[in-house]
Order: structure tokens, then C-alpha cells, then sequence
């Protein structure tokens, strides 16, 4: 994986990730988390693991244990997540107004921007939408050799 091509995890990549309802999803999921791990550009925000927690411990069928959840956060404080700042909230407002997504998006892509990502993983926003310095993938559209095809030099 190109340097400098950190990319944000949503929530619901890192909830698929857990479920095996659906098992395509699930598996897809894994495989970008594992590339993630391995080449330590995985990014998220305090917002995105608040949601993990909640959804993983009650909308997961069965639901995940409170203390597997807990530890599943714990693992991914290795990934430094992002503090929603005034500096955050500020520059969501932006993307919000100008990009005409909804508040939640929009603190993700600008958590994304403030840690340098390159892209964010989501199902919540359209598949390759650019929003400023931010490109949007659908994990479950492409996998993660999609990252190294788009930092190979054009000839």
C-alpha cells in the first residue's frame, strides 16, 4: 500500500466485520480491515468507535457481549481514532452545506480530512464521490487492491 493513502473506516464496515448475516459483506469486510492492520493505515474517530459499541452490543442479532465490544474498541485505540474537535465540527459544517450530506457523514469525511486520509470507507455516501481531498469507497463494491491500483503511476 502506497504511503500516504490512510484510509477511514465508517462504522458499519467495522459492524460487518463482526456479522456474518451477511456473508459476502462479512468477508469483504474482514479482508479490508486485514490490509488495514497489516500496512497500520487504518483511521476512525471517537464518533465512529460510540457507534460501533452501541450498534455491536444491540443491533447485531445476537447481539455482541458488552465486554467483546468493549475490547474490540480497546483494539482499535491502536488506530490513534480522531477527537471530534471545534476545528471538526467547523469544517463538517462545511462539507454538510456545500456537499449536501447529512450531519453524521459529514463528521466522518472531516475526521477523514483532519488525519490526512485519502479515502473513507462507507456504504453512506455514493461510491467514488470526491469531496475535497477525500474520495469515498464502497467497501463492498471494491476490495483493497483498489488502493495500490490508484497510486500506480500512469504511463
Amino acid at each position: 500500500m502506497p504511503s500516504g493513502s490512510n484510509v477511514f473506516v465508517d462504522a458499519g464496515v467495522l459492524l460487518c466485520a463482526d456479522d456474518g448475516a451477511d456473508a459476502a459483506k462479512h468477508l469483504r469486510a474482514r479482508e479490508w480491515l486485514k490490509v488495514l492492520w497489516t500496512s497500520r493505515c487504518g483511521r476512525l474517530s471517537t464518533q465512529v468507535l460510540t457507534e460501533y459499541y452501541a450498534n455491536a452490543t444491540k443491533q447485531l442479532k445476537p447481539p455482541m457481549q458488552q465486554g467483546d465490544a468493549r475490547a474490540e474498541v480497546r483494539r482499535y485505540q491502536h488506530w490513534k481514532p480522531w477527537q471530534i474537535d471545534h476545528q471538526t465540527v467547523e469544517t463538517a459544517w462545511a462539507i454538510e452545506a456545500r456537499f449536501q450530506v447529512n450531519w453524521w457523514d459529514a463528521l466522518i469525511v472531516a475526521a477523514a480530512q483532519h488525519q490526512g486520509c485519502r479515502y473513507v470507507l462507507t456504504e453512506g455516501l455514493p461510491h467514488e464521490q470526491q469531496i475535497d481531498s477525500v474520495q469515498i469507497l464502497n467497501p463492498f463494491l471494491v476490495g483493497p487492491e483498489v488502493l495500490d491500483a490508484q497510486a500506480a503511476p500512469t504511463p
